[in-house]
């Protein structure tokens, strides 16, 4: 007799039959240090396991390998210049570009002569008014034309370089550009202008599934980072604010003057997460991001970022609508 099952049927196995209930499971192999020589060396014979350490940098990959449906829109966004938005944009995309196997790409919707193009590989010719202007984009190859890849696997498409046509730059263009790009692209990071009111802006916070916002351990920068929330919640995006992700980047070596354990409390209590990046010597240089070339606490915290984020990749987010 055949038995059908209904679509709603819960086929999640029992606790008591579920993995945890195997005696003394096969121990995943060492990857590095003495641990892997060892198992090496007695050509798996001898598996001491992984270390503390490395188990807990599996699970932060783990982590940002989160499953994905569809496209995720990632605006990162600054009221005051200077603070590491374009920085924050490139290292996180990088993390998730050569941490996913999906496409991850950048956008430049800055129109004051954004530099996201120029930090994130050394050749950018195409713009975003090239891709808007493409009289065919239903593929990836001829998406991929107007795109550059960074190291980390990447892709960036930036902004116009003349001012006068960077700031034509609408919400029309910026919603046809997500309409074009996620159909081929997994996650999308718009790395915004500072300002709340020019053009684009309405189109990236309607459009946008989280909002990464970037501030300086400094006391304007927490004032300007505070009253985009205020405006946020006040001109109904409330969700997206109380969604948010803060990211505290020291743009200086040395101990900041502001109180960090106070200025995290109040950005915990307002949002979903905070994450502090260190000084970088390399991101300082202001050259092209290169991930390789990046502190191991530097690397490590915006990995701590991306998996922050990628948390909010199980749920359900809307294909975005022109």
């Amino acid at each position: 007799m055949t038995t059908f099952f209904d679509a709603t049927t819960d086929l999640t196995p029992p606790t008591g039959l579920d993995q945890s209930n195997l005696v003394d499971p096969v121990k995943a192999p060492p990857k590095q240090g003495w641990r892997k020589l060892v198992h090496t060396a007695s050509r798996g014979r001898i598996n001491p396991g992984r270390s503390r350490a490395q188990a807990e940098r599996d699970e932060l990959i783990d982590a940002i390998r989160a499953p994905l449906r569809g496209d995720y829109r990632i605006a990162v966004m600054s009221l005051k210049g200077g603070v590491g938005k374009t920085t924050t944009t490139i290292a996180l995309g990088g993390v998730f570009a050569e941490t996913r196997g999906d496409r991850v790409i950048a956008i430049d919707a800055n129109p004051d002569l954004g530099t996201l193009a120029q930090r994130a590989t050394a050749n950018s010719p195409a713009t975003i008014r090239d891709l808007l202007l493409a009289q065919d984009t239903s593929r990836y190859p001829q998406v991929r034309a107007f795109t550059n890849q960074a190291s980390s696997r990447l892709e960036v498409i930036g902004s116009e370089r003349d001012p006068a046509v960077s700031e034509a730059f609408s919400e029309l263009d910026y919603r046809k550009a997500i309409d074009i790009l996620q159909h081929h692209y997994n996650v999308i990071l718009t790395d915004c202008g500072t300002g709340l009111m020019h053009s684009a802006m309405a189109g990236v916070l309607d459009l946008a599934n989280a909002l990464v916002l970037v501030t300086s351990p400094a006391l304007d920068g927490a004032q300007s980072a505070a009253a985009t929330l205020d405006w946020l919640s006040l001109h109904g995006y409330d969700q997206l604010a109380s969604n948010a992700v803060v990211v505290i980047s020291a743009g200086a070596p040395g101990k900041p003057t502001i109180d960090m354990e106070r200025l995290t409390e109040h950005f915990a209590t307002r949002t979903r997460a905070v994450h502090a990046i260190p000084y970088d010597r390399h991101l300082a240089e202001g050259a092209v991001v290169d991930m390789d070339r990046l502190a191991p606490d530097t690397l490590r915290a915006y990995q701590q970022l991306a998996a922050t984020v990628a948390a909010d990749f199980g749920s359900w987010h809307r294909h975005a609508v022109m």
